[in-house]
């Protein structure tokens, strides 16, 4: 009866309208006063403890390293390597937009500001060159969900704080299914591409312009390669490396390449205040949940109904896959892997899943929740920078989402693509 109240008070909330963590802190608060599970500064000391994590400060400067990067200038150098790096194919530019997104996912770490960053110059661009809007604004959409797969991942910083797992081998897990995810999304483009009659924009490929486009952009490039390699080498911590990639984001932008100001960063500032305030928010109840599921047994109570379905491990992975799928739908990626990563992480780790493998699970499934309606953060984003409503879009997409649905099992059933990388650091 207590995880009936409990599940049923947070739904109630949830769907009249209140936000997702002050809905979770009520619902923990009825059963507590109902049931007296729990004395009631249980609620707080939950809380405060969850806060309480030095991980926990790399996520919103991650995202302000990324804002700055989009502002400083440094996105459209990397999509011009990118440009260069395709050449004159068919469906080029589609390719040059995929493989911009996943450069721009090792510095944003972000779906939504990986679609803002590129899609504001890739779009145009290619509705210039004779590309169909709703495909490239679809296009767009669905290949920066490469923005949370491509390390440094915010998603992998949440997942390893909630689930006490190596942020730094997340991100290290990370490079192997973002490649997968990438070459299937290309792979998809160049068919669509070569069917409708797409093609690069008549740019050639030339190797010395390739280099040029490179030394251009070499300060963007070596931005990745300072927090990796900085991490990997122990000079750092993630979070150290995030403080260290918003002042590189600010001295390339403001001196080098010139393009950031300091009122544009003053505004950086302020919205990323806006998304630090809602996503500690969430995150500090969301940690009380956990805890409360631990006294009920929820996690518990949920791996034996799974058992009681299969026992076959590769089932059960079918059965997460689905359920994190409809999950991604219809909840946002931060407040997913708060709530159910934890659940998800007892299930899996009994059976022998590996817990880093767990995450990227977890991550990659969510980013097909960035383009599949109702919630299709990343649809929005699209929607905004072109005016398309999202049901034009969304019927462009459909066969991205189902390549990235497919990279989900593919990963899933195949955990070398992820932990094989981990044997060689």
């Amino acid at each position: 009866m207590e995880s009936a109240l409990l599940l049923l008070s947070i739904s109630v909330l949830m769907i009249i309208g209140v936000p997702i963590g002050i809905s979770i802190g009520l619902g923990i608060i009825t059963v507590i006063a109902v049931y007296g599970i729990a004395p009631a500064q249980f609620l707080a000391q939950s809380m405060y403890s969850g806060l309480d994590s030095f991980p926990l400060m790399a996520i919103p400067v991650f995202m302000l390293a990324g804002s700055i990067m989009d502002t400083g200038g440094l996105s459209k150098r990397l999509i011009n390597v990118a440009k260069h790096i395709v050449g004159n194919m068919t469906g080029g530019l589609g390719m040059v937009a995929i493989i911009a997104c996943f450069f721009f996912g090792a510095i944003s770490g972000s779906a939504p500001a990986t679609v803002g960053a590129v899609g504001s110059i890739m779009i145009p661009y290619m509705v210039k060159a004779g590309y169909d809007r709703d495909y490239s604004t679809a296009l767009c959409a669905c290949a920066g969900g490469l923005g949370i797969i491509v390390p440094p991942s915010i998603p992998f910083v949440v997942y390893g704080c909630a689930t006490m797992t190596s942020v730094s081998d997340l991100f290290l897990a990370g490079i192997g299914p973002a490649i997968v995810v990438a070459s299937i999304l290309i792979a998809v483009s160049y068919v669509i591409s070569k069917k409708n009659g797409y093609t690069s924009g008549g740019q050639k490929f030339e190797f010395k312009a390739l280099l040029r486009a490179v030394w251009e952009a070499k300060w963007a490039l070596f931005l990745p390669v300072i927090i990796l390699g900085g991490i990997y080498s122990g000079i750092f911590t993630p979070t150290e490396a995030a403080v260290i990639a918003v002042a590189y984001g600010i001295f390339i932008g403001k001196y080098v390449y010139r393009e950031l100001t300091w009122k544009g960063l003053l505004g950086i500032f302020n919205s990323s205040t806006t998304f630090v305030g809602g996503f500690m928010m969430t995150f500090a109840p969301a940690t009380a949940l956990g805890a409360i599921f631990a006294l009920l047994h929820i996690p518990d109570m949920v791996r034996d109904g799974l058992l009681s379905v299969s026992s076959e491990t590769w089932v059960i992975l079918l059965i997460i896959n689905l359920v994190l799928l409809v999950i991604g739908m219809l909840m946002d990626a931060m407040s997913a892997i708060i709530i159910f990563a934890p659940i998800i992480y007892q299930i899996l780790t009994g059976i022998g899943i590996d817990p880093v493998h767990i995450g990227i699970i977890i991550t990659i499934n969510l980013a097909v929740g960035f383009v599949t309606p109702p919630v299709c953060s990343n649809l929005f984003v699209a929607s905004g920078l072109t005016g398309i409503p999202i049901d034009r879009i969304v019927r462009k997409s459909w066969p991205f989402v189902i390549a990235l649905i497919a990279a989900v099992f593919i990963v899933t059933y195949i955990p070398q693509i992820s932990l094989s990388i981990l044997n060689f650091v």
